[in-house]
């Protein structure tokens, strides 16, 4: 499908040779009102150099202008040229397009050849998956989907905080207070309850910290009991944090946690040595980052063990040998930025060049109800806990509205968790977001449920119609504004992808497809279709079909389901 953008875009770069092609698309204007054109151009930055009013540029300009293809006329208004697309063109193009692409609408191929890994969810082993986890992960599974959308190839990877002095801590407390039937019978709360009494126990028992340290050396060294009991702890905690993973629709290419790199440090060690780049301070080596204005990277404790840093540093050489990535992102809150930008300037004083391809993608910090969450305080707000209270209330609403549903189980799955899903993805990426149960569930307005609603409704006019929908239609028909206006932003919907993807923030796709969902339902109230003549009704019917289309690809993009029936 043409798209009319850049189109216009080249094609007034032949008349202004002072632009760039970047600068003149962003230049490039939609008026607020169609009846003044589908793009318009503002002549204002040319006065300058061409020395005239911008009034008299526009016109000069439409003077000598023969019209792109695609488009139907120019006109002159003030300092504006306003070009005008040729609708019937346009109409057809977008039915033809989303109608045999079906699923496929809106990708595009420009990272084709391409490798992009991404960084996300990374919890901790042995800790509970609570809300503050619920931002990177469908923060990240959505970017996998917007560069998917566009051809790249991703890389997704779960990078788990599986090691560490915690794990000595929750050997001490397994040991001292634990059950392997306990742990068998329910792993995450089992191994929250004995985190958090273990750190209630040191308060008044501090010998208890130094008994977690001497066990996390032994794991260190190869202890068979140490390192047994850590794998145990690792093995069950995957295994319930897939079930959440499957339940938010995410899906990881590569569970490699922070215990992946242990062999690999070494090898960072010496290449840091051997490149002159690490100092010694009171026993422990770092990376000095002064003249940058960071305080030093830490690369090794004096008692020899490595750090966050040291691990990640081994990490991205790791991927890039393996994936020879174009793009390495890593989806954490914006609190670890100093820590990403201490490790990323650290491969780029090592020499590689590609240490500009690796990008730290912040965000908002989830609190709950204002207060920070610590897990050793036992101050988390399980993440399924909050699903299935989402999934229990849309059950309710159904049993009330609609008890004759069929599969309400799977409705009531999809529409709560999409709520869930989509409430996070609609706040901008870097804001901070509080967390509270009176806030979490709210279906109504510019929510998921809304627009599964309006996909449903679509799908019911369709059931309802029990027509095959004919591409050859009255086109005309859908000229009127209720009906362009959402074309227009069918057509849209891929620009919305590449914006998404440049910016790294999902809730441009959000916003988008909420725009659509206010256009087609007002198109809906305005425009009747069922009780039409059939000319009329095979037009609308095609408009409501590619209308659920996109609603679908657009939710599909975000991780979220699309209900047939509501």
């Amino acid at each position: 499908m043409m798209d009319y953008k850049i189109v216009l875009t080249e094609y007034l770069k032949h008349y202004i040779k002072d632009l760039s092609l970047g600068e003149i698309e962003g230049m490039l204007e939609v008026p607020p009102d169609r009846e003044m054109g589908d793009y318009a151009f503002p002549c204002f930055r040319l006065a300058k150099t061409l020395r005239k009013a911008p009034n008299m540029i526009a016109e000069d300009l439409k003077k000598g202008m023969e019209l792109p293809e695609g488009f139907q006329r120019v006109e002159a208004k003030g300092p504006y040229l306003n070009f005008f697309i040729d609708k019937k063109q346009l109409i057809l193009s977008i039915l033809n397009s989303v109608t045999h692409q079906k699923d496929a609408y809106g990708k595009r191929n420009l990272g084709q050849g391409k490798t992009v890994c991404i960084d996300f969810s990374a919890p901790n082993i042995a800790k509970p998956f609570h809300v503050g986890h619920l931002r990177s992960t469908v923060i990240g599974n959505a970017l996998y989907r917007i560069y998917e959308a566009l051809g790249y190839n991703c890389e997704g990877i779960n990078h788990l905080g599986d090691w560490g002095t915690q794990f000595g801590k929750v050997i001490v407390a397994y040991r001292n207070w634990g059950s392997e039937k306990a742990v068998k019978e329910n792993p995450i709360e089992t191994l929250l309850d004995l985190y958090v009494k273990f750190h209630e126990e040191a308060e008044d028992h501090p010998e208890l910290e130094d008994q977690a340290r001497n066990w996390f050396t032994r794991m260190e060294q190869g202890d068979r009991e140490a390192y047994n009991l850590w794998k145990w702890f690792s093995s069950e905690t995957i295994q319930e944090l897939k079930k959440i993973y499957k339940t938010l629709n995410v899906k990881f290419d590569h569970y490699t946690g922070e215990s992946f790199y242990n062999d690999k440090m070494d090898g960072v060690i010496k290449e840091l040595q051997e490149k002159n780049l690490l100092k010694e301070s009171k026993g422990a080596h770092l990376v000095d980052l002064e003249e940058f204005n960071m305080p030093p990277c830490l690369v090794m404790k004096k008692d020899g063990s490595t750090l966050y840093a040291t691990r990640d540093i081994a990490a991205a050489i790791y991927r890039k040998k393996t994936f020879d990535f174009e793009k390495c992102l890593y989806v954490t809150d914006y609190s670890q930025n100093l820590h990403f930008a201490q490790w990323m300037k650290v491969i780029d004083l090592m020499g590689y060049e590609w240490a500009k391809d690796l990008e730290h993608i912040p965000f908002g910090r989830v609190t709950h109800e204002g207060k920070k969450i610590q897990t050793r305080k036992g101050n988390v707000v399980l993440l399924q806990d909050v699903l299935d209270e989402a999934i229990n209330r849309v059950q309710g609403i159904i049993e009330e509205k609609n008890p004759e549903l069929e599969n309400k189980e799977k409705v009531a799955r999809d529409i709560g968790v999409g709520a869930i899903i989509f409430n996070d993805l609609s706040h901008s990426r870097i804001k901070d977001v509080s967390f509270s149960w009176e806030t979490a569930f709210n279906f109504e307005g510019e929510t998921g449920p809304y627009v599964q609603y309006t996909h449903a409704r679509a799908a019911s006019i369709l059931r309802k119609a029990n027509m095959e929908i004919s591409s050859n239609i009255n086109w005309q028909i859908l000229e009127e504004k209720t009906s362009m206006d959402v074309l227009m932003r069918i057509h849209g919907f891929s620009q919305a992808i590449i914006q998404a993807k440049d910016k790294n923030e999902p809730s441009i796709v959000t916003r988008y497809v909420v725009n659509l969902a206010q256009e087609f339902n007002k198109f809906y109230n305005e425009c009747p279709i069922l009780n039409q003549e059939e000319e009329i009704k095979e037009a609308r019917l095609a408009l409501v079909s590619i209308t659920k289309q996109t609603i679908k690809n657009a939710l599909y993009i975000l991780g979220i389901e699309a209900p047939e029936k509501m």
